[in-house]
């Protein structure tokens, strides 16, 4: 703990948005909120003061960032396992652990310790040659074991011509079988290091090319005993892997049931609408949990929040805070994050959410927000 205040530090490893929203929690908490950064312009980098920069993958890197640090977690998944393992073994404090953060960084893991849990899943199997893909059967859906994100690393194979490409890249592989999808949802549950869990309401989260672009919570018209279901699978999985910290499980909704897709161990797209729209943030819990707090309430202030992401734009039109003054002026109670980030086309630069009671009108007002500042008008 800092020895001036006696308030804990927290060290993030990532500067990205995630990083920048959870020093915001930390401000409120008292906390300092120390951040890793490959870069001085990243996201979080160039609003805390508390930042170093280094390389996440480098273990010399890691050792100088986790000095004065009370615990250290993450706002990505990409630090290496042995890195890690190091770390902890000279009694540096990682939420999530290594050993459960695995299951977060390697997908052919995953898939093989939710069987081993029972828990539903798409039928999957490790893939390396087109004979193996042909076997699995086709379509299906190609993923990296590890590395991918927002659409990264997932390929849809209709034909074996399909696969040839991606499996010559020598990219460790699985194939899942394309699922019936009625929609997409999320679970959210947080968990401490004795055990504590908190479990946010069910959300549908909207996919536009591999990127989530719309979060409605709660999820609409969702059957309780289906909501039940979800919750009950995101606190087994949490339970039984040991994670601490917050614990996104993006699910399949099929005619079929419920399919876990992914698992992230760290605050969550999905979970952005918490900002405005829970009693407790993400980013607040997450600190909460993995410094062992008292978790907070998880319920919602309104009966629905939507969240929309802000895309990057094509250049040109008008600049940015222009945009962002002629929205405010049209829809007041649109609250918008804007993360600092370089704008390029398809990236995300924010997010927007309003509250209200019609989910619907909600999105369309969401939407139309999030335009706003992609586009201009």
């Amino acid at each position: 703990m800092d020895a001036a205040t006696q308030l804990p530090t927290v060290g993030m490893i990532g500067a990205g948005q995630l990083a920048r929203m959870t020093h915001q929690a930390a401000i409120a908490l008292g906390q300092t909120l120390k951040v890793l950064a490959g870069d001085p312009a990243e996201s979080a980098a160039v609003v805390s003061p508390a930042t170093v920069l280094g390389d996440y993958r480098d273990v010399e890197d890691l050792r100088g960032f986790a000095k004065g640090c009370t615990v250290v977690t993450f706002d990505h998944e990409h630090v290496p396992q042995e890195a890690l393992r190091a770390l902890t073994a000279e009694g540096v404090d990682v939420q999530p652990r290594p050993e459960a953060l695995l299951y977060a960084q390697d997908k052919h893991a995953m898939r093989t310790r939710m069987a081993e849990l029972g828990l539903p899943q798409p039928r999957w199997a490790p893939v390396d040659s087109i004979s193996d893909v042909e076997a699995f059967g086709l379509p299906c859906v190609l993923k990296a074991a590890t590395g991918g994100y927002d659409g990264k690393g997932v390929w849809m194979i209709e034909a074996p011509s399909d696969a040839q490409a991606v499996l010559a890249s020598g990219i460790r592989l699985i194939a899942e079988e394309r699922m019936p999808l009625q929609r997409e949802l999320a679970i959210q549950v947080a968990r401490s290091p004795r055990g504590e869990t908190a479990a946010y309401p069910v959300v549908e989260t909207v996919q536009t090319g591999g990127i989530c672009t719309e979060v409605i919570a709660p999820a609409p018209h969702l059957d309780p005993a289906v909501a039940a279901q979800a919750k009950e699978i995101g606190e087994t999985v949490a339970r039984e892997l040991g994670v601490v910290g917050m614990l996104a499980v993006e699910l399949f909704q099929t005619s079929r049931g419920l399919f876990i897709n992914e698992l992230a161990m760290r605050a969550h797209n999905s979970g952005h609408w918490t900002i405005e729209g829970a009693e407790t943030s993400q980013f607040e819990q997450h600190l909460r949990a993995v410094l062992d707090y008292p978790l907070g309430s998880t319920a919602a202030v309104a009966p629905y929040t939507v969240m929309a992401n802000v895309l990057g734009g094509a250049p040109g039109g008008p600049r940015l805070d222009e945009r962002l003054q002629h929205l405010l002026a049209d829809d007041p109670g649109a609250h918008v994050h804007l993360y600092g980030k370089a704008v390029r086309p398809g990236r995300k630069i924010g997010h927007v959410t309003v509250r209200g009671d019609d989910p619907d009108l909600l999105r369309r007002r969401a939407l139309r927000a999030a335009k706003r500042l992609q586009e201009g008008e």
